[in-house]
């Protein structure tokens, strides 16, 4: 199993088909509908990686500035945009905590399962590292705007749970610190065989994915995600 570090500099391509087999029943979409409705909408997107939520709010809203850290997964999303003949997204290369968008310039900022990395890559300034994006966040919003930020709350579980003691306490900070609003869905991954859930799991997830999903059956892989949401 690579790092992620290493997945985000060099494996896109396996990320990408990882991460398309999730939310097959559409919840996040749905979900993102009742918190803030996506018609006209100018959205900043961070950490968009491969483009897996873009193309998804992509033919919803009037248009989506996506930044990621990683070239290599940017040009991924391209790729993709490409070939589904998205046009109203741009893309470009920046950190979380500096992203190059002029003060309240959207309506809805969002960011996908890219905060909590900082917890394990920054043990003991993840505050400092997350606090840093969530004023970027925050500053791009025009008034009236609202933040999303999607974490993990149970890969392999029907139940929400923070998969680690880390990430619970990042999730207590976001809410009692900032303000964000928790919203637990589901998020399966559908697989076309068990053979493609056990190698796209054991790839991403490690061993002890990979073996529970062999063990287990799952073609449907049950996952759980938070919705962070705080409005300006």
């Amino acid at each position: 199993m690579p790092t992620f570090e290493e997945i985000y500099a060099n494996h896109a391509e396996e990320y990408d088909a990882l991460v398309s087999r999730e939310d097959y029943q559409g919840n996040i979409l749905k979900t993102l509908e009742t918190i803030r409705p996506l018609a006209g909408l100018e959205v900043m997107e961070m950490g968009a990686g491969t483009g897996r939520l873009t193309r998804m709010l992509a033919p919803h809203v009037k248009s989506i500035r996506a930044f990621d850290g990683s070239q290599h997964m940017l040009d991924k999303a391209a790729d993709n945009l490409r070939a589904l003949g998205i046009s109203n997204v741009t893309l470009k290369q920046a950190d979380n905590k500096v992203i190059p968008v002029e003060d309240a310039s959207a309506d809805l900022t969002i960011a996908g399962w890219s905060f909590a990395h900082s917890v394990a890559w920054f043990p003991d300034e993840w505050q400092e590292e997350i606090g840093g994006a969530l004023r970027e966040m925050l500053r791009v919003l025009r008034p009236g705007g609202t933040a999303v930020i999607l974490e993990p709350l149970g890969t392999g579980a029907e139940t929400p749970r923070a998969p680690s003691e880390g990430l619970a306490n990042l999730y207590v900070w976001l809410e009692s610190a900032h303000g964000f609003a928790r919203t637990a869905i589901r998020t399966d991954y559908q697989f076309e065989s068990l053979a493609q859930a056990e190698k796209l799991t054991r790839f991403f997830f490690g061993d002890t994915m990979g073996n529970a999903v062999l063990k287990n059956q799952w073609v449907i892989l049950p996952e759980c995600t938070g919705i962070w949401t705080k409005t300006v």
